[in-house]
């Protein structure tokens, strides 16, 4: 027995010739130096950002920072700080809490809310005359003064102190209340400088008495204030609070400094930063090396034939498994629309009620039966669906030969029980029934 094997051949394309939607060497390596170019790019804009980020994170001094003692923009409080030294005042600003003496007058500017809890725990048991610029509750906790920050004040005129129980507000007599706000109980100390009103007042300054001596919270900062020192009362305000003694010790608490609350990077254990830098570069690499992978499209030809109506049929067996009659019979009107719409000469924006307008005037039937063909409504069962298809064919056949020039002008419908189909029909001989 003889077995003959027919071999399969698959015709080649010449090498030298590339096909037409292949492409060049040219154009790959033009793509390849367009995205170098553009990751170049990407990487000095990147480092140019975080040179201009460091530039202006560096150009920030300690001039910057509001109530600074050393400072003669608006925000510092130089001016306060030549006053007090002109009244005889010696003032030393500390940024250690080791160095703060606890003799004189001490105070506690932690406008920035850096200060340890247990920093000030230890001043509070060793100063007998602390005046405290701060929102953080902790602090205040720890110099046990009970209020709790309101917010910022933004007042627009002075507040009379001259019934103030502290004696340096009373003989200031009024002063702005612009800086932060305390809500105070009554029993928690005496309370000055109040804005607002009813359940929504707040106070600007606070004693409290202690173990070891008062603790006053001031909240109206423009009191300290190079810009605003001047105005109202301020300025004795000010000068009652720090000046009662012949020693100050002005200490500010710098980020970062053992005084200084742990941040989340200090509680973190030492690798994780190193952790999270190899990830990143884990990152970096594995994006190039990806990027590195996408080259140009490649056009090839389908190995095997689809046919068009596969997609149709394979619908149409969804469409059968759910018993989706509306969703089926709407997809057959949509596609009627469209060809209704191109024989009588529409563009594809076209409004459906314009086709429906058009295919009634061009076979002269009623515009609401060609509504109910192309629109219609919910399909109950499976006859419905049946008439709604074959009406749809009948109208089409009906607009073919209108634009032809051979419309039938008369109509009958059939089934008047049918839910949302009409059929249109030939009256001619031979024609459908």
């Amino acid at each position: 027995m003889t077995t003959t094997t027919t071999a399969t051949t698959t015709p080649t394309r010449d090498r030298g010739t590339a096909s037409p939607g292949a492409p060049t060497p040219d154009g790959q390596r033009e793509g390849r130096r367009f995205r170098v170019v553009f990751w170049v790019a990407i990487v000095l804009v990147g480092l140019l950002l975080a040179a201009v980020t460091a530039a202006v994170g560096s150009g920030s001094s300690p001039t910057d920072t509001p109530l600074d003692p050393g400072s003669a923009t608006a925000s510092g409080s130089k001016a306060l700080v030549r006053v007090l030294e002109q009244r005889g005042t010696t003032v030393d600003v500390v940024r250690d809490a080791d160095r703060v003496d606890p003799d004189g007058t001490v105070l506690v500017d932690d406008s920035a809310g850096v200060l340890s809890a247990g920093v000030a725990r230890r001043i509070a048991r060793s100063a007998s005359d602390v005046v405290l610029v701060t929102t953080d509750p902790g602090v205040l906790e720890s110099f046990r003064v009970r209020a709790d920050p309101a917010g910022p004040v933004q007042a627009t005129g002075p507040v009379s102190t001259a019934a103030c129980g502290i004696p340096a507000a009373r003989s200031a007599r009024s002063v702005t209340p612009t800086g932060s706000g305390y809500t105070v109980r009554a029993s928690a100390g005496t309370r000055c400088a109040p804005d607002g009103t009813g359940s929504a007042r707040v106070w600007g300054l606070v004693r409290t008495d202690t173990a070891t001596g008062t603790v006053t919270l001031v909240g109206t900062t423009d009191a300290f204030r190079n810009d605003t020192v001047t105005t109202a009362g301020n300025a004795a305000l000010a000068l009652g609070l720090l000046g009662g003694a012949d020693h100050l010790s002005w200490y500010v608490p710098r980020a970062g400094s053992t005084d200084a609350a742990p941040s989340l990077g200090d509680l973190a254990p030492p690798w994780v930063p190193s952790a999270i830098g190899m990830a990143a570069a884990v990152a970096i690499a594995a994006g190039v090396w990806r990027g590195r992978r996408l080259g140009p499209l490649v056009v090839e030809s389908m190995p095997v034939v689809v046919r068009a109506s596969e997609t149709t049929e394979g619908r149409a067996r969804l469409y059968a498994r759910t018993r989706d009659r509306t969703h089926a019979l709407d997809t057959l009107r949509v596609a009627a629309l469209r060809r209704v719409g191109r024989s009588l000469g529409l563009p594809r924006s076209a409004h459906v009620d314009e086709v429906v307008r058009r295919a009634a005037d061009a076979t002269g039937l009623p515009a609401a039966r060609v509504g109910a063909v192309l629109v219609g409504g919910p399909t109950p069962d499976d006859r419905a669906l049946v008439d709604g298809a074959a009406a749809i064919d009948d109208l089409e056949r009906a607009v073919r030969r209108a634009v032809a020039g051979d419309a039938p002008r008369a109509s009958r419908p059939t089934d008047p029980t049918a839910t949302g189909t009409t059929h249109l029909t030939d009256p001619r001989p031979g024609g459908r029934p």
